[in-house]
């Protein structure tokens, strides 16, 4: 960037929180609220160092699987679901919890349950780990098989080619699933798809800004955590859509100033599970080095709110009925 020239920011929008995210979160603050700390939280509410470590201060204690939790507490399960074993598993210790599960999320473990009632073989396009993954292959283990990319598609067996379904870990990038899901075409052409598109509407709209932006950008900063399978997929759809470079950071002090040598445009999004205050105060470092001039790339417009876990709903109500009758 010539020294004389301020650089610019293409800044995607939509960006950050989706709806389900911000329904986990303020379940997690409202349980707070409502029980008093501390709240368990098993695995992470959301894949974003930040958030964890602003509930932790206010009380929630993260855990890994529920026997961790002492028996009788308030457990809230992640954004990403849980299997029906975790249900169980915390009914049998009398945990009382709260089900942050996105709606999204719900709706690929019901499709599971259909397909698997209907006696259909299930292949499950996702990530080997991932925590969606193993709440929706609970859901009927002995019909699911994961199909990790395209590379994984030679190894899938099922009984009937005419009766098998495809369904997928909701953070996907959309081209990369379709490009599995042509693969395993070729494969079972009687494959079925879901319903509905399984991958979540904010994923498609933060890689669709992302993909809008990246052919004029030099560099494309994308703020998120390493865990978080959305925010990795929008470096790799930023480099794929032209982008020259693309980093994923938790905040801005992680930029490293090496990158911005020559970069005269700044491409900058955040995943679904990023608190708009970090998008903030990499604007702010950006501005403090050269690029004051930030303009908004808009891909969708994003109205969609969920409503709050029915356990917490019950909960307020009761409270409610509780102070209006001593009152």
């Amino acid at each position: 960037m010539p020294a004389d020239q301020p650089g610019r920011v293409l800044l995607a929008d939509p960006r950050g929180y989706c709806a389900g995210v911000d329904r986990a979160v303020i379940a997690v603050e409202k349980a707070l609220e409502i029980h008093g700390a501390p709240v368990y939280v098993r695995k992470q509410i959301v894949h974003n160092k930040h958030v964890v470590a602003t509930l932790e201060r206010r009380g929630a204690v993260f855990v890994e699987e529920t026997d961790e939790v002492p028996e009788g507490a308030v457990v809230v399960f992640s954004a990403h679901g849980v299997s029906p074993a975790v249900h169980e598993q915390a009914a049998a210790r009398q945990l009382r919890t709260i089900d942050a599960t996105c709606p999204l999320v719900t709706k690929v473990h019901k499709e599971a349950k259909r397909f698997a009632a209907d006696d259909y073989d299930i292949l499950l396009i996702g990530h080997r780990g991932h925590e969606e993954v193993e709440g929706t292959m609970g859901e009927a283990p002995e019909r699911t098989q994961l199909v990790d990319g395209a590379e994984d598609v030679a190894n899938v067996q099922v009984r009937d080619p005419e009766k098998v379904v495809w369904l997928s870990q909701t953070t996907l990038s959309v081209d990369e699933t379709l490009a599995t899901v042509d693969q395993l075409k070729g494969r079972f052409p009687g494959l079925q798809a879901p319903p509905s598109d399984d991958i979540c509407y904010a994923t498609q709209n933060r890689q669709q800004a992302v993909k809008q932006m990246a052919g004029e950008c030099d560099l494309v900063l994308v703020v998120g955590s390493t865990n978080s399978s959305n925010s990795v997929r929008l470096v790799e759809v930023a480099l794929e859509a032209g982008a020259r470079a693309s980093y994923l950071v938790d905040y801005a002090s992680e930029v490293d100033e090496a990158w911005l040598e020559g970069v005269s445009t700044v491409g900058v999004t955040s995943g679904a599970s990023v608190p708009e205050i970090l998008v903030s105060e990499l604007l702010d470092w950006l501005a403090q080095r050269g690029y004051p001039d930030v303009e908004t790339v808009k891909a969708a417009e994003e109205r969609l709110v969920f409503a709050l876990p029915q356990e917490l709903k019950q909960r307020r109500q009761a409270l409610a009925v509780d102070t209006s009758a001593t009152d």
